[in-house]
């Protein structure tokens, strides 16, 4: 492994939120899965922040940190291997890296081009996406996301009750990566995963 990523994301990190997602007795509907799902895209989403924060300090060029992205990428992203069938896992991993995909774009566009130059504020941008994912127009929908996400990563704020008239979906799922993502600049904590 290398020092890089030691210091960002390993593939041992994220096995242990997998071990722990298959030792859990899982309930989707419940408060500590959901907390424990938070706890895991935070988790990833630090790693994230810690990329674009060396990013912006000179400690990584640009290909530097999209290499450390895509390093983080392919282990979050691949599909999660468990020791026996586990149907809740699964979903609860899918749906971290659903939430997650968006992140991962806009991270990766704030690197190579900078926020976007936005027409309106964010939280319109998030109600235009839930407006092409409404017509099924899922490119436009994750392009609004990114564009808006590269704003958020440059320090505008995100009023998240724009999602409370917006039905649950696509969208939702990745204003929510943006959101962990944000946390993630403002506070990178460690999330510490809990025995």
């Amino acid at each position: 492994m290398t020092e890089a990523e030691e210091r960002y994301y390993s593939p041992e990190r994220w096995q242990n939120w997998l071990t722990r997602v298959e030792e859990e007795d899982l309930d989707l509907e419940s408060e500590e899965t959901g907390r424990l799902l938070m706890n895991i895209q935070n988790d990833a989403a630090i790693a994230l922040a810690k990329i674009l924060a060396a990013y912006d300090d000179g400690t990584l060029d640009e290909e530097g940190a999209l290499d450390e992205l895509a390093t983080v990428h392919d282990i979050v992203m691949a599909e999660a291997e468990f020791e026996s069938e586990n149907e809740e896992g699964e979903i609860l991993i899918g749906s971290v890296q659903t939430s997650l995909t968006c992140a991962f774009f806009a991270a990766e566009e704030y690197i190579v081009a900078g926020p976007s130059e936005l027409e309106d504020d964010v939280e319109a941008y998030v109600l235009a996406a839930a407006d092409a994912e409404a017509n099924d127009d899922l490119d436009a929908a994750l392009g609004y996301i990114v564009q808006m996400g590269t704003n958020v990563i440059d320090g505008e704020d995100l009023d998240i009750s724009v999602l409370d008239d917006i039905e649950f979906g696509l969208v939702t799922e990745w204003v929510d990566g943006i959101e962990s993502l944000k946390s993630g600049l403002s506070e990178p904590e460690v999330v510490e995963e809990e025995d």
